[in-house]
């Protein structure tokens, strides 16, 4: 079974981030099993889970370096010892707006957390910060407890979301395209 790593990669954002950071794994013969990417105030961001056989930590962190050095990233690499946990529950979606103000992350995922549920994805946005009130854009993939039912989830986002002055929208996604 292969060595398995969480590699993570955040810098000034630029063309060619992507390429040289994967082209730099290659030779370590390892295959991309999942990752996330995006670019946050004009920060490029990347978690990677890396699985390579025969690989150390240490030959990660070295292939690396030059990319690192040459692209100002700041690099992590974790070998992963946990095997896979496909995260249980029953897939759903929750999205979040309302104007922009401090806690809306917190109080969401605290009410969340209070019942169980894992975030597995999270997104947020400011819309309109030119001139006009901001408007406050989460988007959250969760699993749900099969356990807890949308009723009582919704009436405890409900809850939040008039303390925040947010809309909250749980939905659950259909298995079949999640």
């Amino acid at each position: 079974m292969p060595t398995r790593f969480v590699i993570t990669a955040v810098g000034d954002d630029r063309p060619g981030i992507v390429a040289a950071v994967t082209g730099a794994l290659l030779p370590l013969d390892g295959n991309l099993e999942d990752s996330a990417m995006t670019l946050l105030e004009g920060q490029f961001a990347m978690v990677l889970v890396l699985a390579a056989s025969g690989a150390t930590a240490d030959e990660v962190r070295a292939a690396l370096a030059p990319v690192a050095t040459g692209y100002g990233l700041m690099t992590d690499v974790k070998a992963l010892d946990a095997p896979v946990d496909d995260a249980g529950g029953r897939p759903c979606s929750l999205t979040v707006y309302g104007a922009d103000r401090p806690g809306i992350v917190h109080r969401i995922a605290q009410a969340l957390a209070a019942r169980e549920v894992n975030i597995v994805d999270l997104a947020t946005r400011v819309i309109g910060r030119d001139g006009v009130t901001p408007v406050y854009a989460m988007l959250l993939d969760l699993r749900v407890p099969e356990a807890l039912d949308d009723a009582t989830l919704g009436a405890d986002l409900d809850e939040v979301a008039r303390a925040l002055g947010v809309d909250c929208t749980l939905r659950t996604v259909d298995a079949d395209i999640f």
